[in-house]
């Protein structure tokens, strides 16, 4: 069984930073992508950051030039710096991971909360 973890979130002030860490265990083989999605109220999740096997990362227009994602093929672990936050980037932020050989699944994280507010 596959198990994500997400750590990370908490209250923050504007143009303050955090780091959302994510952990995949169990049986899991050949991760392809590793992604960051986040969901506020009332709002569709939408996708934050991603990064590839081979370091290869996209990202929403909303957080270009303030959020880095990382990963560690080693660990199974990625990652998620986030500067010059601002209150719009209040959600719920959900780790993703796209692994398998021959009919790859999608596995989600229960997600952490991030909270940008004076």
């Amino acid at each position: 069984q596959v198990k994500l973890v997400e750590s990370g979130g908490g209250l923050v002030q504007p143009g303050g930073s955090l780091r959302l860490s994510c952990v995949a265990s169990g049986r899991i083989f050949n991760i392809i992508s590793m992604d960051w999605f986040r969901q506020a109220p009332g709002n569709q999740r939408e996708l934050v950051a991603s990064v590839t096997r081979d370091g290869t990362t996209a990202y929403a227009e909303s957080v270009k030039g303030r959020f880095t994602i990382s990963r560690d093929n080693a660990k199974n672990m990625v990652y998620l710096q986030m500067n010059s936050l601002k209150p719009e980037d209040t959600a719920v932020y959900y780790c993703k991971v796209r692994a398998g050989v021959i009919s790859p699944l999608d596995y989600w994280g229960q997600g952490t909360q991030v909270t940008v507010s004076s």
